[in-house]
């Protein structure tokens, strides 16, 4: 009976962390940011002027439902969420090009207070690269995300939360190395592997690769991060 119960709780959690788009209080439009075309979600009735800004940056295919999907929740955790098309940047170098371009037209803002970013996979990519050649950026979120060259990793100055799949074997024998990098330079950093999943096990628009329990703890710890990095 406990084992049940433990288990409806935990399927319970993941319903309300993983919540759809239309329980999300927040409201979503479309607008430029550094030459980018944008997907934007921001809480409703906020009284704040100043909002936390999270850059969610998608893997390979642009702004689709999984991206506004995140960018949802992320406005309904009480962050700004900014989502740029970065589909017609395939090379990494203009990738990072333009958010560097982009973070300052964001930290510019009036609206922006501390800004953090949450890629997937080649975002993830892009959000650490970013961070490691723009101090604007306080938190770095990336989900299984090929790691940069472990040169790059002196010089961020973000916070790092970095969540991987068990069954990932191209990327995962570089985080050893990565991990002694950041440590060694002191970059503040957690990582987390999550037991029985592949890569994709947070996106929900794919059912054979999307894993309710591994994608609701990951999201639950990168909320916690981001709210406090951004505080």
């Amino acid at each position: 009976m406990r084992r049940e119960r433990r288990r409806w709780v935990v399927r319970f959690g993941a319903a309300l962390a993983l919540a759809p788009l239309a329980a999300c209080r927040s409201s979503a439009r479309s607008a430029e940011y550094g030459a980018l075309r944008s997907y934007v979600a921001r809480p409703h009735d906020t009284a704040a002027k100043r909002l936390p800004v999270v850059l969610v940056l998608p893997g390979e295919h642009g702004i689709d439902a999984h991206t506004e999907s995140v960018a949802q929740r992320a406005a309904h955790a009480g962050f700004m969420a900014i989502a740029p098309d970065l589909s017609a940047l395939q090379d990494g170098e203009a990738r990072v090009g333009k958010l560097l371009a982009l973070v300052e037209d964001v930290a510019a803002r009036p609206e922006s207070g501390h800004l953090g970013a949450i890629g997937y996979s080649s975002g993830g990519t892009a959000a650490l690269r970013l961070a490691a050649r723009s101090q604007t950026l306080s938190a770095v979120v990336a989900y299984y995300a090929p790691l940069p060259p472990v040169l790059e990793a002196p010089r961020i100055r973000a916070r790092l939360l970095l969540h991987f799949a068990q069954n990932d074997d191209e990327i995962n024998t570089g985080v050893p190395a990565y991990e002694a990098a950041l440590n060694a330079a002191g970059v503040p950093n957690a990582i987390h592997v999550y037991a029985g999943t592949g890569q994709g096990f947070a996106e929900e628009s794919d059912a054979s690769r999307y894993r309710s329990e591994a994608a609701a703890l990951a999201w639950q710890r990168s909320v916690a991060f981001l709210r406090d990095a951004l505080a």
